[in-house]
């Protein structure tokens, strides 16, 4: 497909309002459930019931500044910097094995640079969608060979998991490889190179998970979570209990049970499972129509797109938002095995949330380029 001029890359029309919109609305939400969820646990540590909910507030500001910023700012300066974003997320990633590294769950995901700290998954997954649209639009003549059109993107793609697997994370490289699947997909590369690069990378998986108890742990207790409720499988449970408490209209907002800390990470992972409890299955249902207009919404901008560089950006910031917020509901629901997956913009933590808000940004401001 023809490349339009780089200069129509300033968009100049108007922004999709329901992207924005059911945005806003899982913002709003996020502070609510955070503001509710976090109260006890912050007593706890911090002797203040708000200590949380203030920090959120200040992420949530954050966040928006990013999404206006990178909703109005020209694509052009976004795009030329692909391969810094590369270099910095790589970076970021090493540096969780330095001195600056800190550990959580025992991995040291995060980096703490004393004034500010974050987590460089969320970094490296923008990174690598910025860059992965960047070779499929630009490597369409060469996209059926293996050399030139589909080792690079795979190249990439391993050194971002290998530093993962380093720290060590693995529910983070299943993401990573799981970006890189789909944008590979929709970017043209050969099935005959994917699928075996697929099936590779599953063996690869089941072995990781074999050679780690901890890991065998988990996938037993996924299985059948209360054969160790107490144990393995006890964060499910009480997430199950959480949902199962809320039916349809919710115990009331404020009112949870397994917020007293029953629910581990009730504010950060598992807040779905206190919203469900709180405000029932009408609850659950607002975050998962938000998600479904932001899929719809991240699709139709991607098809009206004429360039292909802003189509399998839009593609792919959409997927980032969409795969993570059902990844975190199939973990609080049981469907896939636990992994610290935050529900966009509504889970408590400051560089999801700006991350994700810097998503939907550069979305709308891929929606203001006007059709051709």
């Amino acid at each position: 497909m023809a490349h339009q001029p780089r200069n129509s890359r300033d968009a100049s029309g108007r922004m999709d309002y329901w992207l924005f919109g059911a945005v806003l609305v899982m913002l709003c939400v996020g502070l609510l459930m955070v503001l509710s969820a976090s109260g006890v646990m912050a007593e706890r540590l911090w002797e203040d019931q708000y200590h949380f909910f203030r920090r959120h507030l200040v992420y949530v500001a954050i966040g928006l500044a990013a999404l206006l910023a990178a909703a109005w700012v020209s694509r052009r300066v976004v795009y030329k910097l692909i391969y810094v974003w590369l270099g910095l997320a790589c970076l970021s990633l090493a540096a969780t094995m330095s001195p600056w590294g800190t550990s959580a769950g025992g991995a040291a995901r995060w980096v703490d640079l004393g004034l500010v700290s974050f987590q460089p998954l969320e970094v490296a997954k923008v990174a690598l969608v910025l860059y992965l649209a960047y070779f499929f639009s630009r490597k369409q003549e060469q996209i059926k060979s293996f050399s030139v059109g589909f080792l690079p993107p795979v190249l990439v793609t391993s050194v971002f998991g290998l530093l993962l697997l380093l720290q060590p994370d693995y529910g983070g490289t299943v993401y990573i490889a799981a970006l890189f699947f789909f944008m590979s997909l929709v970017g043209g590369a050969r099935l005959k190179y994917l699928i075996p690069s697929f099936v590779f990378a599953g063996f690869a998986g089941a072995l990781l998970v074999w050679q780690e108890p901890y890991r065998v742990r988990r996938w037993l207790a996924f299985l059948d979570p209360f054969q160790d409720a107490q144990d393995a499988g006890y964060q499910l449970v009480q997430s199950l209990y959480a949902l199962g408490s809320g039916r349809l209209w919710g115990v009331g907002l404020g009112a949870s049970r397994q917020k007293l800390l029953f629910l581990p990470e009730a504010h950060n992972d598992f807040i779905l499972a206190v919203l469900g409890e709180e405000l029932g299955f009408l609850g659950v249902s607002i975050v998962f129509t938000c998600l479904a207009v932001v899929l719809w919404r991240s699709l139709a901008i991607a098809l009206g797109q004429q360039d292909m560089q802003d189509r399998l950006t839009a593609y792919g910031l959409g997927l980032i938002l969409v795969l993570g917020g059902l990844l975190n509901a199939a973990v609080v629901l049981g469907a896939v095995p636990p992994k610290g997956t935050p529900m966009p913009f509504i889970s408590y933590g400051g560089t999801q949330l700006v991350v994700s808000c810097l998503c939907a940004g550069v979305l709308l401001n891929i929606s203001r380029q006007e059709r051709g």
